[in-house]
């Protein structure tokens, strides 16, 4: 039997019943590619159909946004690893550009800025708690970036060497603090953001956004780390 040759790039897509949106979103994964399906608990088949559309299955018992993330990354066996939402609000394919530019040594850490196609795609108080946080992100850390949205890359070892802790909504701003201290150079691109397929795990209320925010403020409060430059 012969082995299948290692991926390209590893895509980590956290799932928490998304099985009417994986149709879509992994028939976008660029080929050579291997994605990395994150069943953080689902209810309605969604790692079957994940599975059956050949995609490999991880399982994360321990509900929590951060908690899928950080296991599709330590399951994660390629150099670059990229993270993409698993709701169809974001095309994986708009990753590639993204890999080139790590994979060139311009950028340590590329991340996606949300630029909502349609009226709703993005709502109101979902955009705000994020603006909250991008100023508070460039006091802390001085990025002047304007979106923690969860369209990513980098390297896989420099990452798990960044230590991450948080398993819930602060994971993908603990990611960027993190790297900010370690001296990474991270930049941003805009991308379109479409209407999610099916209701938010987060952001679809107020209750569930300045949850969020909350986990994100503590984040923000940690002291300054200086380990895990990928140079």
């Amino acid at each position: 039997m012969t082995a299948s040759p290692a991926p390209d790039v590893d895509l980590v897509l956290p799932c928490l019943n998304e099985a009417e949106a994986l149709p879509w979103v992994l028939a976008r994964v660029p080929a050579g590619w291997r994605p990395l399906v994150v069943d953080n608990g689902s209810t309605d088949g969604s790692a079957d159909t994940a599975r059956a559309l050949g995609a490999t299955v991880v399982h994360e018992p321990r509900r929590g946004f951060g908690a899928a993330c950080h296991a599709g990354l330590t399951a994660a066996t390629a150099d670059l690893v990229c993270f993409c939402d698993c709701d169809a609000s974001l095309d994986p394919a708009l990753l590639e550009p993204f890999v080139r530019e790590v994979r060139a040594g311009t950028a340590d850490l590329v991340l996606g800025r949300r630029r909502p196609q349609v009226p709703g795609a993005w709502p109101a108080h979902a955009r705000a708690g994020n603006l909250a946080l991008a100023l508070l992100l460039r006091r802390r850390t001085g990025l002047r970036l304007h979106d923690l949205g969860p369209l990513r890359a980098a390297r896989r070892e420099p990452l798990l060497a960044l230590g991450l802790t948080d398993r819930r909504s602060g994971y993908p701003l603990q990611m960027v603090v993190r790297a900010a201290d370690a001296g990474w150079r991270i930049v941003e691109h805009d991308v379109p953001y479409l209407p999610r397929t099916g209701a938010s795990k987060v952001t679809g209320t107020w209750r569930g956004t300045w949850q969020a925010v909350r986990d994100m403020r503590r984040v923000l409060a940690e002291p300054p780390a200086r380990e895990g430059n990928p140079r």
